[in-house]
């Protein structure tokens, strides 16, 4: 489970994560949700140990992340696999050795044993045999299948998708909406944390959803519990309406 606990984090006197209080069930896929501005991509910059509350604890496995001094964060930084919103394929490396990459960079498998896994997360993402291929030649929604098999070929514990579907026609969203789902019930121990705009993909794909404002969980809950909700903010969020409680900078 990941839980955290008062974390804030200020940049000068803007205040972005206020005693933040939030928890990350494992084996689930959790979409974080909420306007630009609001502390998303933050949250999970101190979740990856990229950033340091001001205070606050970030708990993971029991363990809290914000004692860990540099060498420990680089080992804990492996429990994590993450897509891009842009799939941030080597365009001068084939899709094999795309996905191999990190395997080479952080492990000391044999490489019989790293093209072995190479197809399985291949496979695993619905484009076997591509390991020839080279990014110019795929489409955006195989690129971002080669992104995530990248993503999985070290066995990660919690996935983290950077707003997956971000300038995706209909079409590739529903498909990576559903890879997310296939992914999150094929890969036993897998926890998947997504970020998003996209409420449609988060009421239709997620199983905890967390929506921040002003520093703090807005709500939490699945996504009936955001269906049914009367909190104000909540309501104008999902409506897409100006008028309301919230705030439009």
């Amino acid at each position: 489970m990941i839980e955290f606990k008062n974390v804030r984090k200020a940049f000068g006197k803007r205040v972005v994560l206020d005693d933040l209080d939030l928890v990350i069930p494992p084996g689930k896929i959790t979409f974080i949700i909420g306007k630009s501005g609001e502390g998303k991509s933050v949250t999970i910059k101190h979740l990856m140990g990229l950033m340091h509350p001001d205070h606050g604890q970030i708990i993971v496995d029991g363990e809290d992340i914000t004692s860990l001094d540099h060498e420990q964060l680089r080992l804990y930084r492996r429990k994590f696999g993450m897509l891009f919103q842009n799939a941030a394929l080597f365009d001068s490396l084939s899709v094999g050795e795309n996905v191999i990459f990190p395997l080479r960079e952080h492990s000391r498998m044999p490489v019989p044993s790293m093209l072995e896994r190479v197809e399985e997360v291949l496979s695993l993402v619905g484009l076997p045999g591509i390991q020839h291929k080279y990014p110019t030649e795929l489409s955006t929604g195989e690129k971002k299948r080669v992104g995530l098999a990248r993503a999985l070929v070290t066995k990660p514990k919690f996935l983290l998708y950077d707003e997956p579907t971000t300038g995706m026609d209909p079409l590739v969203s529903e498909m990576i909406d559903g890879l997310i789902v296939q992914v999150n019930r094929d890969v036993p121990g897998v926890s998947s944390i997504v970020i998003s705009h996209d409420l449609k993909a988060a009421l239709a794909t997620a199983e905890n959803i967390v929506m921040l404002y002003q520093g703090k969980v807005a709500l939490a809950g699945s996504p009936d519990e955001f269906r049914k909700t009367k909190d104000p903010v909540v309501r104008q969020f999902f409506s897409g309406r100006v008028e309301g409680p919230m705030e439009f900078l």
